[in-house]
C-alpha cells in the first residue's frame, strides 16, 4: 500500500507528531501542501489530511488544498487533528468537503495537543505535554485499523 499524509502544523509540531506516527504505521510520506500538486495524490492508494483546529477550522492552508482537488473517484482518504479541545467533531467539516469531491472518507483521529493561539497564550496554554505517548499510541491503533481497511478494499460507515 502506498500512502501519502499532508500535514500543516504550525505552533508546536503536535501535529505532525502525530502525523509520523500515524506514517510510522502506514509506511507514509508526509508532506507539506506547497510541497504536492493536486494530481500527485492519485499516484497513492491512502491520503490523509491534518492539520492543528484554529477557532474551530483547519489551516487555511491545508483547506485552500483540499478545495483545490478535483475528483476523487473514490480514493481512499483519512482526517486527522489536534486541538486544545480534542473534539472530534472539528473534523467533519473536512470529512464532507473531502466526500462532496467523491473521496471515500475511511475514518478521522483527533486528540488533545499543546495549544497557545489566541487568549491562552496569556495563561500559558493548555495540555502542555500533548499529544504524549498515550494519544501517539491511539493514532498508531488508527493507523492500523486503516490498514485492515485499505486491505480489505472496504470502507468504514461509522
Amino acid at each position: 500500500m502506498k500512502s501519502l499524509i499532508v500535514v500543516v502544523s504550525v505552533h508546536h509540531g503536535n501535529t505532525r507528531r502525530v502525523a509520523q506516527a500515524i506514517g510510522e504505521v502506514l509506511e507514509s510520506q508526509i508532506r507539506e501542501p506547497e510541497e504536492l500538486a493536486p494530481e500527485d495524490l492519485a499516484a497513492f492508494d491512502l491520503v490523509g489530511f491534518g492539520s492543528g483546529i484554529y477557532f474551530g477550522k483547519f489551516h487555511e492552508r491545508l483547506v485552500a488544498f483540499v478545495e483545490r482537488l478535483s475528483c476523487g473517484q473514490g480514493q481512499k482518504v483519512f482526517v486527522f487533528s489536534t486541538s486544545g479541545l480534542g473534539r472530534a467533531s472539528a473534523n467533519r467539516p473536512l470529512e464532507e468537503l473531502l466526500r462532496q469531491k467523491g473521496f471515500a472518507v475511511l475514518g478521522s483521529f483527533t486528540c488533545k495537543g499543546y495549544d497557545t493561539f489566541g487568549v491562552l497564550r496569556v495563561f500559558g496554554g493548555i495540555n502542555r505535554g500533548k499529544p504524549g505517548e498515550k494519544e501517539l499510541g491511539k493514532a498508531r491503533k488508527f493507523a492500523r485499523f486503516l490498514r485492515i481497511l485499505v486491505a480489505e478494499g472496504g470502507e468504514n460507515h461509522a
